[in-house]
């Protein structure tokens, strides 16, 4: 980390809401998803680029509504076909394929508006192997969606608006975790026990418990499934172990009763993800109740990797918002991030 990483800024013709990485299937190509929004024309988008090495756009699709969450997904079927669900404004939910031989998307199904979410669906997640897709909502409802069920879903839950959900994770084929607005709650679900969540943390850190804080993103490392990370707004980050389910570490946040803490920013956290770009030697000498390094992107334009015990390292600073990022989990030295100014940057880490 002490080199600088190189950067390569990408202007775009819309504005970008959501980025990621698409699953490698050669080493001669990578493939990026963007979910995009043309202000001038009110023209929602979902889009792919080609970098192979020079930046090719290759598909656009026009979609019906605002793109509020955006995951991908490897084919166990076919790896040249990666899955892609999009959550919406409007409350929809919708698959897609992309060709990466080709360079071509392809629309799959959709699950109605209807009965489905009561206003936008605030966050999904697609499972690992991409069978099913969960969502939740500012509704407070939490939805299965099998993709062989082709638009069919399960209501989980539903808080009759007395809980507003803005993330969800999975945690494994049967468990997911749900970031709520308020207190920075966290809610552990288990198809296996239904009713309702099985474990409940709320933070009461900041202020006494008095200050509303919003869960915008959670992350689950697939080697420690047992903890979750959450970032979201005063430049909050923390982690929720299970196995300790009233106690959580803070990596990054303004301060405890106006105590400093380790942070570079004072503003929403819009992303946080586990960094991979440790080497393995060195993860694997951290005990197990030491939080993994992770990133974040933030409101005030800040990227940064979070190491628990430790000043936070700026990776990328912009004039604008970084309103989302994604880090290659097949090369994770590539991070690609979404700018508010309408385009994006590549950072390619020593």
């Amino acid at each position: 980390m002490g080199e600088a990483a190189q950067i390569q800024r990408l202007p775009q013709d819309t504005y970008i809401d959501a980025v990621r990485w698409l699953p490698h299937f050669s080493t001669s190509a990578r493939h990026l998803l963007l979910a995009g929004f043309d202000s001038d024309t009110s023209t929602p988008s979902l889009r792919t680029l080609a970098l192979s090495p020079s930046v090719i756009p290759q598909s656009s699709l026009s979609v019906p509504s605002r793109i509020t969450s955006l995951r991908t997904c490897a084919s166990t079927f076919n790896p040249s076909r990666p899955i892609i669900a999009a959550s919406t404004f409007s409350g929809s939910l919708l698959f897609f394929t992309a060709d990466l031989i080709h360079g071509s998307l392809s629309f799959e199904l959709s699950v109605p508006e209807k009965g489905f979410h009561d206003g936008a669906v605030s966050g999904i997640d697609l499972s690992e192997n991409g069978t099913e897709c969960v969502s939740v909502g500012e509704d407070g409802r939490v939805n299965l969606v099998g993709l062989a069920e082709k638009g069919g879903f399960r209501r989980v839950f539903d808080s009759n608006g007395l809980v507003s959900y803005s993330a969800v994770k999975w945690a494994s084929p049967v468990e997911f975790v749900t970031g709520g607005v308020g207190r920075f709650g966290l809610h552990w679900w288990d198809q296996r026990k239904p009713g309702g969540p099985v474990a409940l943390f709320k933070g009461d850190w900041k202020d006494g418990g008095t200050t509303s804080g919003i869960v915008h993103s959670i992350d689950i490392h697939p080697s420690r499934k047992y903890t979750c990370l959450a970032g979201g707004s005063s430049g909050t980050v923390f982690a929720w172990d299970i196995r300790s389910p009233k106690e959580s570490t803070i990596l990054s946040s303004v301060g405890l009763h106006d105590e400093p803490t380790n942070s570079l920013v004072e503003s929403d956290v819009w992303e946080v993800q586990y960094d991979n770009y440790i080497h393995t030697s060195k993860i694997s000498n951290l005990s197990s109740s030491r939080i993994l390094p992770a990133m974040t992107c933030s409101e005030d334009g800040i990227l940064a990797v979070i190491e628990h015990g430790q000043q936070p390292i700026e990776i990328l600073a912009e004039p604008c918002a970084i309103n989302s990022f994604d880090i290659d989990r097949q090369n994770p030295s590539d991070v690609v991030c979404s700018l508010e100014w309408e385009s994006l940057a590549i950072l390619t880490r020593p």
